[in-house]
């Protein structure tokens, strides 16, 4: 048994490279192999969102508080809000995030595959945003 303690792991800010705004990621939990499954709180301050992405193996997504929007590629975005649990398959391009006046918080759980949970592609623009 591993018990991951609050706190014990530090806060990360989301890179500019995967992320647009202020975003904090808290891990949750990423045993070692062979268990595949990873976890992260994710907070997203207001207007901040992802980069456009994949998952190989999909990912789950529930929102804890606050007020979010989702897309998947060909789609339209989509409110999301806390006790919402979005799936996304795998090899599904879409981006998640807060809403230009609301932050929200997720629970982000993917699998790794190859040892790879993401693959980040280009930056969500603001017209797509607030499409």
């Amino acid at each position: 048994m591993d018990i991951q303690r609050a706190g014990a792991q530090p806060s990360t800010k989301g890179p500019p490279e995967w992320f647009t705004g202020a975003v904090r990621i808290d891990p949750l939990f990423s045993p070692a192999d062979p268990a595949r499954v990873v976890g992260a709180l994710v907070t997203f301050e207001p207007g901040a969102r992802t980069a456009w992405h994949t998952h190989p193996l999909g990912q789950t997504v529930i929102v804890t508080s606050g007020l979010g929007w989702a897309q998947r590629e060909g789609g339209t975005v989509e409110e999301i809000r806390p006790g919402d649990v979005v799936w996304f398959p795998p090899g599904e391009k879409h981006w998640h995030g807060a809403t230009p006046t609301t932050a929200m918080t997720h629970i982000a759980i993917q699998e790794k595959l190859d040892g790879k949970t993401v693959e980040w592609l280009e930056h969500v623009t603001e017209a797509q945003y607030r499409a």
